[in-house]
């Protein structure tokens, strides 16, 4: 008799429960496994970097700010560098005595009134000087920071009258204008997957598609994924699209081992 009425119950519970099952949403179309042949895809800078300063001292001024243009060669960051210039100067000094000197041990060597041991100890005083000033002059050098390439501000890790040691990260620079593609791909694809073969990235964010073609294909799987790592150079055009920024890669007609 319990038996039949479990039954029962079970039954009146499953009819309450039919029209919230009929009525249920169905499975999101994101929900489901992507497109054969379609891959998520890391969009980077083809050339990015942290400057570092190369000598302690302290900043003097910043001429870029955060996203700002820049070109080639540019001075991004400069420190106060007035005792650096104030060595190279006596050290420029000390090179021309040593340089006068050498001369006037040559002029006495001419008449008889010095001898070698004074000429060439002379030179090599000259040659020290001069090592001297090379020295002093690679660090003024260091006082400017200047741009590697032409880009863009990423990140500004330092400010004004800010004192830092030698070694010190101060600014991210970015080229948004060469772009690269980081992707991780079934290792299945090795079979085909070559450089030059094409794709189209699809940025939903922006509403975007930009074509690419392979570049680089890591010669290694990774031994718990079953993936392989590749790298595409995208072609951004006059495109919106930026480092950071994540799309949907697909590669045309991908053909099965």
């Amino acid at each position: 008799m319990r038996t039949r009425l479990a039954w029962l119950s079970l039954i009146a519970a499953l009819a309450t429960a039919a029209p919230a099952l009929a009525q249920a949403p169905a499975v999101p179309k994101s929900a489901k496994s992507a497109p054969e042949g379609e891959v998520a895809a890391l969009i980077l800078a083809g050339e990015e970097s942290t400057l570092s300063s190369q000598m302690a001292g302290k900043i003097s001024t910043i001429h870029v700010g955060l996203g700002e243009v820049f070109l080639k060669g540019e001075a991004l960051i400069e420190f106060d560098c007035s005792e650096q210039r104030a060595q190279l100067q006596a050290a420029d000094a000390e090179y021309r005595a040593a340089r006068e000197t050498h001369l006037a041990r040559l002029r006495l060597q001419a008449l008889g009134a010095a001898g070698e041991l004074d000429v060439t100890l002379a030179a090599a005083s000259v040659e020290k000087a001069r090592s001297q000033v090379d020295y002093r002059r690679t660090q003024v050098a260091y006082c400017r920071v200047r741009a590697p390439f032409r880009g863009n501000v990423a990140r500004l890790r330092v400010k004004p009258a800010e004192s830092v040691p030698a070694g010190q990260a101060l600014i991210d620079v970015v080229n948004p204008n060469l772009l690269k593609a980081q992707m991780f791909v079934p290792a299945a694809w090795v079979a085909w997957l070559r450089p030059g073969t094409q794709l189209t990235i699809h940025v939903r964010e922006i509403g975007q598609s930009f074509p690419a073609r392979v570049s680089k294909v890591n010669s290694r799987v990774d031994g718990v994924s079953q993936q392989l790592e590749v790298e595409a150079r995208v072609d951004k055009g006059k495109g919106d699209l930026l480092p950071g920024m994540v799309g949907a890669a697909v590669f045309a007609q991908p053909r099965k081992p």
